[in-house]
């Protein structure tokens, strides 16, 4: 996969580990001749090491040969989380710290979780884009305030703290995007 096509989500080998691209950012130079060159900040499924890389536009990564199976969340105690393979009934256990950024989205209704299997063991989990959150606490809504882009603090039913328009009130349901944590709409 050359490195003007990888985006941000997708999954390489670097190093002979696989990682997970966070971010991308393009430097194009002002010289003639001289090259694009793509700034990665990615993450090692395996280690959980954050790592930066720089490619040339023509420079490739091999992609990552991943399995991704359809799971479910059982139930979560104090140390780990615990997921349920929908096709084969198999169980899979992740400790929270290595998940810690994406457990804040997932609910035990939620669909579209995925599990990264990587030689015959689960290294992490894929979330949808966007996920439907049950709003916990927040300040109660002014009457009038629904034509202003201001906003406020709300606390969501998985602890996760998002800014969502003044107009929202306590127990409605947002769409909130699983890659930046931003509010994108109501429910």
């Amino acid at each position: 996969m050359l490195a003007k096509e990888i985006k941000t989500g997708s999954i390489v080998v670097h190093n002979g580990s696989p990682i997970v691209i966070n971010h991308v950012s393009v430097q194009t130079p002002s010289a003639r001749g001289a090259a694009t060159l793509y700034k990665f900040r990615a993450k090692n499924v395996v280690t959980k090491q954050k790592v930066d890389l720089t490619l040339k536009g023509t420079e490739s990564l091999e992609e990552a040969d991943f399995q991704t199976r359809d799971i479910k969340l059982m139930y979560t105690d104090n140390e780990a989380a615990h997921f349920l393979d929908q096709q084969d009934y198999n169980q899979y256990t992740l400790p929270l710290e290595e998940i810690r950024d994406e457990i804040k989205y997932v609910t035990e209704e939620l669909d579209g979780i995925g599990a990264m299997i990587y030689n015959d063991q689960c290294v992490g989990i894929s979330l949808p884009v966007s996920v439907m959150l049950t709003i916990l606490q927040c300040d109660p809504g002014v009457k009038g305030n629904s034509a202003t882009s201001r906003t406020k603090p709300a606390i969501l039913e998985t602890g996760l703290e998002v800014q969502v328009p003044e107009y929202l009130k306590q127990g409605e349901t947002i769409k909130v995007d699983t890659r930046s944590g931003e509010f994108l709409s109501r429910a």
